[in-house]
């Protein structure tokens, strides 16, 4: 008999929130049973604590299904298999292989380790393409994610591995095929497998180059010591996660921060008059956009219990992280940016052992777009009214497409 299930949230009805079925659901059915995007079923979580426990509690596995890519004819919803060209990658791994694959990469991706490698180059790329804009906007109004919001994480991802910036628009435009869940799969596979042949041809020209840079060139030279763990099946595939997901994501956040700050005076005048709050400010644009719009999954490896729930081996779970970052149990006000929140963590960037590896890359574009962008151009508006603002509701992160701006 088929079960009459709800379907997870998926449509915005406001431009900066998350569906506003969540509200409801986090105070009548916090874990409910909801059929997915996907067309699987599973249990959908809402609130700030029962998400904190799905993604800490080591009894849920990382590997799971894709939830969120709608079913097609001939594909079983039902199925296990990710059913995508990108192959899984340490980041739906479990202990002991997470570990072991994430430990050669956390070094290059630690507070310090930014500041010190990549922040000079973040600095000097944010002012050229400031000045880039502001020549630009002498014929008229521009759109912020061509100048601005694409090529900043474009650039710093391509600093970070080693890859050539002349193939941005090739590795962005496959990305955005790969991340578009309204495409057929055999078109987002195409994405994935671009992908996938562009490293794998990069990591070979790194290979045959002892003098080669970038992380990519580093992790190429550590899968030739002894008794490494890393194949060449692996150094592609975390080559392609680093770069889709290197500058896809901050792209998003850049552009809804500035959308943000342009539709919501009191919280822009705020940071204009208390430069030394960007830091607060970018964790509280975090938690308010979260940009992950599908949410995180796990699977459960045995029977167990989440706020009161029975949850059953083999049983998908999906955070809704978008709502669960805009409990009210958790933060006061949570529809509002307070950029005064006093504010221990949010899960923009998930939780435990799986938290975002590229996040303190993130903030520090964040930090530094952000602040000089309001100061350069403090007359800065949007050209167009904001509904006309064009979104991307149907990739994997919900940001901006085109946004026309003038000062």
């Amino acid at each position: 008999m088929t079960v009459d299930l709800p379907a997870m949230p998926v449509q915005r009805q406001r431009l900066l929130d998350p569906p506003l079925e969540y509200h409801q659901l986090r105070e009548d059915q916090p874990i409910v049973r909801v059929r997915f995007p996907s067309g699987r079923v599973g249990w959908l979580v809402t609130r700030f604590e029962e998400g904190s426990q799905v993604f800490s509690d080591p009894r849920m596995s990382a590997r799971r299904p894709r939830h969120d890519v709608p079913q097609e004819d001939g594909h079983d919803a039902e199925s296990n298999d990710s059913a995508e060209a990108i192959n899984p990658t340490f980041v739906m791994m479990d202990k002991p292989d997470h570990g072991a694959y994430r430990r050669l990469l956390t070094g290059r991706f630690t507070p310090k380790a930014v500041q010190q490698k990549l922040q000079p180059y973040i600095d000097r790329i944010v002012t050229e393409h400031l000045d880039a804009m502001e020549k630009a906007g002498a014929d008229g109004p521009v759109d912020l994610v061509e100048h601005l919001s694409l090529p900043i994480p474009c650039l710093v991802i391509c600093e970070l591995l080693g890859v050539p910036y002349t193939d941005r628009d090739q590795f962005h435009h496959a990305t955005e095929v790969m991340m578009d869940v309204s495409k057929p799969r055999a078109e987002r596979d195409r994405g994935g497998r671009w992908l996938q042949q562009y490293i794998t041809t990069l990591v070979a020209a790194k290979r045959e180059d002892p003098d080669s840079t970038g992380l990519l060139a580093e992790l190429v030279r550590t899968s030739q010591e002894e008794g490494s763990v890393l194949t060449d099946a692996d150094l592609v595939d975390i080559g392609v996660l680093l770069l889709f997901a290197g500058h896809d994501t901050t792209m998003a956040m850049i552009g809804l921060s500035a959308l943000t700050l342009l539709t919501h005076p009191e919280q822009r005048q705020y940071l204009t008059e208390h430069p030394d709050r960007i830091g607060p400010a970018v964790e509280e644009l975090l938690r308010y956009l979260t940009i992950v719009q599908f949410g995180l999954g796990r699977v459960a490896k045995e029977d167990l219990e989440i706020g009161g729930r029975s949850i059953a081996k083999g049983d998908l779970v999906v955070v809704a992280m978008p709502a669960a970052n805009r409990d009210p149990r958790t933060f006061d006000n949570p529809d509002v940016p307070d950029f005064d929140r006093k504010m221990t963590r949010h899960l923009a960037f998930g939780y435990g052992v799986h938290q975002c590896l590229g996040q303190n890359v993130a903030r520090a574009e964040l930090k530094t777009i952000l602040p000089r962008l309001f100061e350069r151009f403090p007359g800065l508006r949007l050209a167009t009214p904001p509904e006309e603002v064009e979104m991307d509701t149907y990739g994997t992160n919900y940001g901006v497409r085109k946004m026309l701006v003038t000062w």
